[in-house]
């Protein structure tokens, strides 16, 4: 039984710590919800990608092809009488929002339709902050904002009632800070939903007559029967203080500032709203009533809140006008309460790390054709668009980037006023984006005669949200096989379509230049670049090795294109343990050497000796002693900055099992991670906190302990300020350069042990002594942090036997004798 199906199966009572996304999918299961439907959208992708898509034999669930088509099939959920949510992030309802807006005055019974939009109001993964608060008012659809990771578990149930009661579409948006942080779940009853009467379906028809029929309706009964409801819902609460100022809020800074009364002001008022449409504005009344002074409003996005208390008459303290402010932390509530969460000023600059494309992407050699045409004139413009292939951008190998699907017609509409420029420009999409609407733009440039390239950057999948399937994928969610062949469907477009292989540099240009020579003539071409993407491809494909030869090499850097490789004090090659042997294609970097001084290795004359290390004989059964609430701390925070790859992730997942092992599951465990872009070798903080604690995010002076991976992170902005006075930081001597970046900039270690001066640091090799263990990826070095960080007050309090349960429990069997042999080296560099 896969650890989905557990959730899904356990008995109620059960607690666990688990991502919000995935809790909201095990509500999903748990609640009766029939279907689950949606498009991939970072930070909702988990419900279906990690969640759903183990218990297909429990739910009808599936991806489509956007988030339009995804809301109508929830919607054809609905008339078949099943209760359906649809999940996306906010730009993905944008796209729906034709659909969305069609069905949301549809008031006859059938099936509660549930809209699941994450936010990214930061923004880490999306192309904009534009908050929909409005749109919601305006489509008089109720809209629930879970406050913390038991909410979104219950949300789903909350929602589907609420959604056959009113017979109405409801939305729940939660924060993407509780999509992806993890926190302590109580596992409910497991519930079944009878199929729901459906009225006629033709009055569920967006007929002009029917809709202003529907919208008198909404009016006359929907509003105001659901405004009553939400001012008597006990989701609604008031945290009483002394009456002397107030705050109102909703979603997750309802969990911060139960965090700030905690650990700040005790006595301040909250007015905690679990409903954002329709406000219950008496009861917000009431409560500015009852508030003898300052009452302050926190709205992530623009201020919507704020907006309509104003509007309503009342007098509140929130963002100035043009306020830059759209995701409120810990931090900044805080300040702006008028705490002083001043920090030691950071004098050096953290190191830049746009996220990039993984080592051995089949992006790379395509990118470095367009950027040396771009380079060399050959090209004006590229077009790009929504996906890996906005990564592009940071290899100047693309210009402008708007939205899914937009890059061709941003090209036809360029051309189309500069038409001597349809041989010196091209747009560029992933295959998952020509999937989702990109395929509307290849029409229209062929119905609209416009001349040009078209690049379809084809590696199968949508990867850049973790590798969900789409039409061009070999199979679907289910497994079943594709019938669907996208480049059939390109030239039934009409477009000429020239397939190449994405591991073929000089096939690549010959071909890009050739279809520019074709525009030239008046002709439109779409060249697909074929590649699967390497998170796909079998294990056994990587590993392939490169040698230099070094009476050949010029060292010129040519070669230096992949965050695989870099340049050793000679200005030669040296390839790292991220090197990926372009998976047993051609290797591009060899590609790129002008003197072929770069071959493969054969394998037969690669010589395997076996590691010389003895491993110690790691324990197979261990007993975790029992531990009474005095012999543990009331409190454990810490946080760990890093790069994307080192393991930020498994180190916490080891902590939140940690805190279980050692009866925290009786207050609260709550773990918050970086998601998205930043996980493409950008930069990483993952922050862990149990016992009494409410946020997944620290507020500044808070953290026991600061554990750094790379030590340039060290100089992220506010990461100093989160420990506490008498905290300590456990420093790893990694330097990780990012490709492209000059060497010569990197913070110097006299400049990072001035900044330390004062603190309580313990410098460590991990990464050394990973290596000495037999590791020769370094990989383990994160599980030798973990020892050091056992030994260390507060956290040496926990028995070894917590520390070693927690970690078998999360490291596969094979892996379990490497990860207990650096886990035991890390508590001996104590």
């Amino acid at each position: 039984m896969n650890a989905m199906k557990k959730l899904c199966t356990e008995e109620h009572g059960h607690k666990t710590v688990l991502q919000g996304n995935i809790a909201f999918a095990a509500g999903c299961v748990r609640n009766g919800i029939h279907a689950v439907d949606g498009y991939p959208g970072t930070p909702s992708s988990e419900v279906i990608d990690k969640g759903l898509s183990q218990v297909q034999d429990m739910i009808n669930v599936g991806w489509s092809v956007s988030e339009s088509v995804a809301l109508a099939v929830g919607h054809g959920h609905t008339l078949a009488g099943r209760d359906c949510v649809v999940t996306m992030k906010i730009p993905g309802l944008f796209q729906a929002g034709d659909v969305f807006t069609s069905l949301a005055t549809f008031s006859v019974p059938r099936g509660g339709l549930v809209l699941y939009v994450a936010t990214d109001f930061t923004p880490s993964s999306t192309q904009h902050v534009i908050d929909p608060h409005l749109l919601y008012k305006s489509s008089f659809v109720p809209v629930f904002e879970p406050r913390n990771h038991q909410e979104l578990y219950e949300s789903s149930r909350i929602a589907a009632d609420l959604a056959r009661k009113f017979n109405t579409a409801v939305i729940i948006q939660p924060s993407g800070v509780l999509c992806h942080s993890e926190g302590l779940i109580t596992l409910g009853e497991t519930a079944t939903r009878d199929i729901a009467e459906v009225a006629p379906m033709k009055q569920l028809n967006a007929l002009p007559n029917l809709a202003r029929i529907n919208y008198d309706r909404v009016m006359d009964e929907r509003m105001p029967a659901l405004t009553k409801y939400i001012e008597e819902s006990p989701l609604n609460r008031h945290l009483k203080g002394n009456g002397k100022r107030g705050v109102i809020t909703y979603g997750v800074n309802a969990l911060y500032m139960e965090e700030y009364k905690d650990l700040y002001d005790n006595d301040i008022d909250v007015l905690s709203l679990g409903f954002t449409n329709p406000l219950p504005m008496q009861k917000i009344k009431d409560f500015c009533a009852s508030i003898e002074g300052d009452v302050y409003v926190l709205d992530d996005g623009y201020r919507y809140l704020q907006d309509e208390c104003a509007a309503a008459g009342l007098k509140v303290i929130g963002k100035p006008d043009f306020s830059k402010v759209t995701e409120w932390t810990p931090a900044s509530i805080a300040a702006f309460l008028g705490e002083d969460i001043s920090s030691k000023a950071v004098a050096a600059q953290p190191v830049p790390r746009p996220p990039m494309i993984c080592a051995g992407c089949p992006y790379r050699l395509f990118a470095q054709v367009a950027s040396r045409m771009k380079k060399s004139g050959q090209l004006e413009a590229i077009f790009g668009d929504i996906g890996c292939n906005t990564l592009l951008y940071f290899m100047n190998a693309l210009d402008t980037g708007l939205a899914m699907g937009a890059s061709e017609a941003k090209r036809a509409g360029y051309v189309l006023s500069k038409p001597e420029s349809a041989n010196k420009c091209i747009s560029l999409i992933g295959d998952g984006t020509e999937c989702h609407s990109g395929m509307d733009a290849t029409r229209n440039t062929v119905f609209r005669h416009v001349a040009g390239v078209k690049v379809v950057l084809d590696n199968e999948w949508t990867a850049m949200t973790g590798g969900q399937p789409s039409p061009s994928s070999p199979v679907n969610l289910a497994g079943d096989k594709n019938r669907f062949v996208m480049t059939d469907a390109l030239r039934a477009q009409g477009t000429d379509v020239v397939e190449v292989d994405a591991y073929n540099y000089k096939d690549i240009r010959t071909s890009l230049r050739k279809a520019l020579a074709d525009a030239e003539e008046g002709k439109f071409t779409t060249l697909v670049v074929q590649g699967t993407c390497i998170r796909k491809v079998p294990k056994s494909d990587f590993g392939q090795k490169l040698a230099v030869d070094y009476e050949k090499c010029i060292s010129c850097g040519a070669c230096n294109i992949c965050s695989g490789v870099s340049l050793d004090e000679n200005g030669q090659p040296v390839w790292n343990n991220i090197c990926s042997g372009c998976v047993s294609q051609s290797p591009a970097c060899m590609q790129m050497c002008p003197k072929g001084a770069i071959s493969i290795v054969d394998p037969s004359d690669v010589t395997t000796e076996k590691s010389s290390v003895t491993l110690p004989e790691p324990p197979q059964d261990i007993t975790i002693p029992q531990l009474s609430e005095q012999d543990r701390p009331e409190r454990l925070s810490l946080a760990i900055r890093g790069v994307g790859g080192q393991g930020n992730l498994f180190f916490g997942k080891v902590l939140a099992q940690l805190a279980f092992a050692a009866g925290y599951g009786d207050k609260n465990i709550v773990k918050g991670e970086t998601h998205g872009m930043a996980q493409m070798g950008g930069p990483v903080i993952s922050t862990f906190a149990c016992g009494n604690v409410r946020s997944p995010q620290i507020i500044p002076g808070t953290a026991d302990a600061l554990i750094v991976m790379e030590k340039s992170e060290l100089l992220r902005p506010g990461f100093l300020g989160m420990l506490k006075e008498g905290g300590t930081i456990l420093f790893a001597d990694t330097a990780i350069i990012p490709q492209g970046f000059d060497p010569e900039q990197y913070p110097s270690d006299e400049t990072i042990s001035e900044l330390l001066e004062g603190y309580n640091v313990i410098k460590l090799d991990i990464l050394k002594q990973a290596i000495e263990l037999g590791d020769t990826t370094g990989r383990s070095a994160n599980v030798v942090m973990l020892g050091v960080l056992s030994t260390l007050a507060p956290f040496n309090t926990l028995p070894e036997e917590c520390w070693l349960s927690a970690l078998k429990n999360v490291t596969p069997a094979k892996m379990w004798a490497g990860n207990y042999a650096a886990f035991m080296a890390g508590k001996n560099l104590m």
